[in-house]
């Protein structure tokens, strides 16, 4: 009984990491590839298309869509949420919250802003 147990939680661990590693390879390759993934059923298609950057220079820094973000704007309003790009003729950038929420923040009216995590960054570090 024993051997059975112990054989059988090797062959879930095994599993596990064969998942695991499988999943690791299919970011690589979209990352490769320029392909950004945003695992929200709310976005729609519109709302990916009425940007036209995904990777921008905002403060000094870096940022590209698939970015965990947290901005404070001008009215002390905290918002957390995943960057869908940005709109150069209405100098806005465009976030998806995590209530499914998609706030159009004019860069004027952005006091301070933190990178919580960048997209991709397990492989270009």
């Amino acid at each position: 009984m024993f051997t059975f147990i112990f054989r059988f939680a090797i062959t879930l661990f095994v599993l596990s990491i064969t998942g695991y590693v499988l999943v690791v390879l299919k970011e690589k390759f979209f990352l490769k590839n320029n392909i950004i993934v945003i695992d929200n059923k709310h976005l729609t298609q519109e709302d990916l298309s009425e940007t036209d950057i995904n990777e921008f220079v905002f403060k000094g820094q870096r940022l590209k869509s698939g970015d965990v973000i947290q901005v404070i704007t001008s009215k002390k309003e905290k918002v957390n949420g995943v960057i869908i790009g940005a709109k150069k003729s209405e100098d806005t950038i465009h976030i998806i919250t995590y209530d499914n929420d998609i706030i159009k923040c004019k860069i004027d009216n952005i006091l301070r802003f933190k990178v919580v995590s960048k997209y991709g960054r397990f492989f270009n570090d």
